[in-house]
């Protein structure tokens, strides 16, 4: 049996699904992630990357969000 991990959420590859688990950002993104639909416990999917350190195309339910690599660097999840 392995361990769940703790590790950021820019360094997922495509493909790969874990579950959020915290939030590093000021109230005012925080609230608009929260809106997004990114709240502590819920599932995410990697859908893909773009090259040369672009946006994380992500799956949050039914939901797809395009995401900043700096801002998903905030974001903490759980394998």
């Amino acid at each position: 049996m392995t361990t769940p991990q703790l590790q950021l959420l820019s360094s997922l590859a495509a493909g790969q699904t874990a579950t959020v688990r915290a939030l590093h950002a000021d109230s005012g993104f925080q609230f608009r992630l929260n809106a997004l639909g990114f709240r502590i416990g819920k599932p995410i999917q990697v859908v893909r990357t773009a090259p040369f350190n672009g946006p994380l195309h992500l799956k949050l339910g039914n939901t797809e969000v395009m995401l900043r690599q700096q801002d998903a660097d905030n974001i903490e999840v759980l394998m």
